[in-house]
This record gives structure tokens, C-alpha cells and sequence, in this order.
């Protein structure tokens, strides 16, 4: 039997640049649930144009070793690098970015231009995702956030970054923080009294870009329905978005997914 070869990039939760025979539905299951590496949290990936080549990737040798096994199922995986991947990805090259929950349902989302206006001076949260993967607080807007981080010039930045905004209304936190200091964290594994120092600081200090919230931003751990706006890739030289589609649309789309975010 024939099957069609493709390339992954595995962004969360380890990177990775991988051949498959798998389409994307089932690489995500075989990720989570189908192989001896076993792993219990959600996997985001993209799947990258069969005809990219960059010297860096021995790419013609890791797509070479697909081949089926002797009873003809599939090759899931042929790793082709695992250090700096999106360091050396053409983002045009990015045909789409899957998400899967645990379970191994996925979520497909197509790129397109990122046209949204923002509020000057509102504090965001950014989980970086890869290959940096801090928590941080920022009154930047999502793309002006990515030419912060790649900045060249920039001590804890990276040539290349991928990442999400997290919903948090930090007005609508503080004033419950006010009334229940006991309040479960709004972002996993963040304290609510760690969140509501560093929003103050952030307001005492105006010129102050952004603040460390910490130093792993945890990814798998938060829900997809946490996310705003979709993910993005940054570069100095451009970005590529990935539009998350409404909790109503995804409801009625793709409810299995829905139901798993």
C-alpha cells in the first residue's frame, strides 16, 4: 500500500522535525496514545511543505526511511532533528498547525493575516511555547511581542519564537482577587497573589515592557480554552498567524474537541 509522506514539526511538548506516513489525525493518536513513549498531555504541531529543504535538515534521508513495515501498517515517525528546528524553518513553509487534546482529537487551524487593533498599554499574558518557554506579562500586542523576543539584541530572546496570548481581564482579576484572596489560580499553576505583584508592578513602573510571571510557562497545562486570539510564529523579519476559531464554532465544528478543551 502507498502512502503519502509528510512533514511534522512537533512544537509542543518537545520540538522535533519529523517524517511520517501518518496523516495528521493519526499522528496526533499516535503521539498520545499509540506509542511506547507515552505522553498524557495535549501535542500541538504543524505540518510543513513535503518540499522544504534547508542544509541544515538531512531531510531526503529521513523521508527516504519511510518505509512501511514488513505487516503494512505505516512508518509513524522518523525523526530528522530534534535541536534548533524552528531556528532553521522557513515559516512559509508552515502549511497548518494541529492541535490535539489528550484524548487525540484535533483542531485544524489555517493561517491568515493577523488584523487586529489593540488597547495601548494593556497588560497581556504570553505563554512562550517554543523554543523559549517563559510566562510573561506584557503590555506589548501579541505580533509586537514576537519582534521583542527575537530581537537580535535582546539577552534572553531567541532568532525565532513560537506562542500563544492567555485570556486573563486583569481588571475583572484584581477586583476578585479583592474579594476572594483564596481564589483559584486563573492560569494553572500560577498563584493568584504572584499574578496580582506583578500587575501592580507593571502599573508602577510604565516603562517597564514586560515581567517574568515564570520561568516555565507549563503550556500543556493550560486549557485550550484559555487561549485568545491563536498562536504565532515571530521572526525580526515577519510573523505567521494561526487563528484559534470561537468555543461556539469549535462546538459546533468539531464537538468531540470541544467537549476536550
Amino acid at each position: 500500500m502507498q502512502y503519502e509522506n509528510r512533514l511534522y514539526q512537533i512544537l509542543a511538548p518537545n520540538p522535533a522535525l519529523v517524517a511520517s506516513q501518518l496523516n495528521p489525525e493519526d499522528f496526533a493518536k499516535h503521539y498520545t496514545a499509540g506509542s511506547v513513549r507515552y505522553y498524557a498531555a495535549k501535542v500541538v504541531f504543524a505540518e510543513i511543505d513535503i518540499n522544504f529543504r534547508h542544509p541544515y535538515f538531512r531531510i531526503d534521508e529521513g523521508i527516504a526511511g519511510l518505509i512501511p513495515h514488513e505487516d503494512g501498517r505505516p512508518k509513524a515517525t522518523k525523526f530528522i532533528s530534534t535541536y534548533r528546528v524552528l531556528e532553521h524553518m522557513d515559516l512559509q513553509a508552515i502549511k497548518r498547525v494541529i492541535l490535539s487534546t489528550p484524548e487525540g482529537y484535533t483542531l485544524e487551524l489555517k493561517g491568515a493575516p493577523y488584523t487586529k487593533t489593540h488597547e495601548p498599554g494593556y497588560l497581556r499574558i504570553f505563554a512562550e511555547i517554543v523554543p523559549l518557554r517563559m510566562l510573561v506579562l506584557s503590555r506589548l500586542d501579541f505580533p509586537a511581542f514576537g519582534k521583542y523576543i527575537t530581537d537580535p539584541n535582546f539577552p534572553k530572546g531567541a532568532p525565532k519564537q513560537f506562542y500563544t496570548q492567555v485570556e486573563l481581564n486583569t481588571e475583572e482579576f484584581l477586583k476578585d482577587f479583592e474579594e476572594r484572596p483564596t481564589m483559584h489560580p486563573p492560569i494553572p499553576g500560577l498563584h493568584p497573589s504572584k499574578l496580582r505583584e506583578a500587575i501592580m508592578e507593571m502599573r508602577a513602573d510604565p516603562q517597564k515592557s514586560g515581567k517574568g510571571l515564570r520561568l516555565d510557562s507549563s503550556f500543556d497545562t493550560i486549557p485550550y480554552k484559555l487561549i485568545r486570539h491563536g498562536f504565532m510564529f515571530a521572526s525580526q523579519e515577519e510573523t505567521r498567524f494561526f487563528p484559534m476559531p470561537s468555543q461556539s464554532e469549535i462546538e459546533a465544528s468539531n464537538f468531540r474537541f470541544w467537549r476536550a478543551m
